[in-house]
């Protein structure tokens, strides 16, 4: 067991430990021209490529898909309770509980520890989360005076949607992509995961922490409560076995290092963001040996 841990766990650590250090001794890291190389060909072509080489029933991947939408719901229905016993601000503290970092950690993860068809069913959540974040995380934090009608469209400027659609396509019709299309993606696809590492290290090198106390509970409430949320979907929508397995990982993730820019960009209390998705990461390194422990 700590073998197969060993192998699940030393190349997410090592990657995010590679660029944590290039954080702290580097200058420069070009994060943004990074995040937009693999949102825009890295991930679209990891999509395609990882659904090419499985053989999943899209319908399996839609209840994965519906099961990690469903725990992300009831966990941000228990943050609000919270957040508004404590009287505090609904567009700085939900969203790091929502959304849950399904692509720079769970994509690797669910990867290293169940193949091509675990990274191929973490799609689902991952796709989840990318569109919750640009309806409901914009609705969040965008000032109410503004409106959140002209940034709903950049859900529909991700190549990501496209991705998997075209791969939903490709399953449901049966069609094997030709071989010069399937090394291309593969070719491109192979750079997704490695700079979603190594960009995570860096953003945890950079971040500060302002605030231990709410940082520590709303970092448990997200991983805590996501796995427990993620359960709870489970049991309801009858998921069993490996799409079970994928849906608790993916659910029990930490604080997404998205909802740390769109606090910063609309100015909601970012350095509580960034604390919370430092505190979140580093849990997870510790907690997740134990998760996968018990699901393995």
């Amino acid at each position: 067991m700590l073998s197969q841990l060993l192998a699940i766990l030393a190349p997410l650590i090592i990657a995010v430990g590679a660029g944590f250090v290039w954080g702290k001794t580097q200058p420069n890291f070009p994060s943004e021209f990074v995040s937009r190389l693999v949102m825009n060909i890295g991930t679209p072509c990891l999509i395609i490529s990882a659904m090419a080489k499985v053989n999943v029933a899209p319908s399996v991947i839609g209840e994965v898909a519906l099961a990690s939408a469903l725990a992300m719901l009831l966990t941000g229905l228990a943050a609000a309770v919270i957040i508004r016993i404590w009287r505090l601000d609904y567009a700085t503290y939900l969203p790091p509980v929502i959304f849950p970092n399904n692509g720079n950690m769970g994509l690797p993860l669910c990867l290293f520890a169940f193949g091509p068809t675990g990274l191929a069913l973490a799609m689902g959540p991952f796709m989840v989360m990318m569109i919750a974040t640009f309806t409901v995380g914009l609705a969040l934090v965008v000032p109410k005076q503004g409106g959140t009608n002209r940034h709903l469209g950049a859900i529909f400027k991700q190549p990501v949607l496209y991705a998997m659609a075209l791969s939903v396509a490709l399953m449901l019709t049966q069609t094997a992509l030709p071989r010069w299309a399937s090394n291309t993606v593969d070719l491109l696809g192979g750079i997704a995961i490695p700079l979603m590492t190594l960009a995570l290290g860096v953003s945890l090198a950079t971040l500060k922490i302002h605030s231990w106390h709410r940082s520590v509970v709303f970092s448990g409430l997200r991983m805590g409560g996501g796995l427990l949320a993620g359960l709870v979907s489970c049991q309801l929508l009858g998921l069993t076995g490996l799409a079970k397995n994928v849906v608790l990982i993916q659910a029990a993730m930490p604080v997404a290092v998205i909802t740390y820019l769109l606090a910063l960009r609309y100015n909601h209390h970012p350095q509580e963001v960034a604390a919370m998705v430092v505190v979140s990461n580093a849990l997870a390194f510790v907690c997740l040996p134990f998760l996968l422990m018990a699901i393995l």
